[in-house]
């Protein structure tokens, strides 16, 4: 789901960077807030491990690739989409800087498909139905928040005259779909075993009082 340089017009590329600047903006000030002596030890696992499976790419046709994120289980984990746009900004800004595994002019593009929208279609899914079943909303929440990251990148790219908008959707919508189904499924388990080991670094697990601010 990389979009590397070069696939993207110039000035579209502004248009998602400054859309991600600001989302970034607001992260930061989410972290300066609920990021805690307790709680950044974690943050900082979560971080390796999402630099670990992003780095497990599957060649899609027409320039891109498919790959699990991980936004989700940030999301979810801290009781915010802020916590997720800022460890997949920063995953994404160092894959690109070390590895060259998706552009620096496409970073914008790549930080809206997998931490802003991954991060908010994850966590308010998961909210809107946890109180029906904790499992399946945690899976939903992963397995949604890829497809739809994988759909608004086909998007992008048919936008950018890269390939027919049908193609697009339909070779990432398939593989991500597929994906999806691994990432909901890691996602319940890390989340279920963090919550049997160390419930007290589940976010949204506290009362609202204690809960951090979103």
């Amino acid at each position: 789901m990389h979009i590397p340089d070069g696939y993207i017009p110039l000035w579209q590329c502004a248009i998602y960077y400054i859309i991600a600047i600001v989302a970034v903006a607001y992260s930061l000030k989410w972290s300066a807030r609920n990021l805690t002596e307790r709680n950044i030890p974690l943050f900082a696992v979560l971080a390796a491990g999402i630099f670990a499976v992003m780095s497990f790419n599957v060649p899609i046709p027409w320039g891109t690739s498919g790959h699990m994120v991980g936004a989700a289980l940030v999301a979810i984990v801290f009781a915010s989409p802020w916590a997720a746009i800022l460890l997949i900004s920063i995953v994404l800004l160092l894959q690109a800087l070390i590895f060259g595994d998706g552009g620096i002019t496409a970073l914008g593009a790549n930080i809206l498909n997998m931490g802003i929208l991954g991060g908010f279609v994850g966590y308010y899914t998961f909210k809107a139905l946890v109180k029906y079943n904790k499992p399946i909303a945690i899976f939903l929440a992963g397995w949604l928040s890829i497809f739809l990251a994988a759909i608004l990148c086909a998007i992008e790219l048919a936008l950018a005259g890269k390939f027919p908008i049908n193609l697009g959707l339909t070779f990432m919508g398939l593989f991500h779909a597929v994906i999806g189904i691994i990432e909901g499924v890691l996602t319940l388990i890390v989340i279920l075993a963090i919550e049997r080991i160390r419930p007290d670094l589940i976010v949204w697990k506290k009362a609202p009082e204690e809960a951090a601010t979103e």
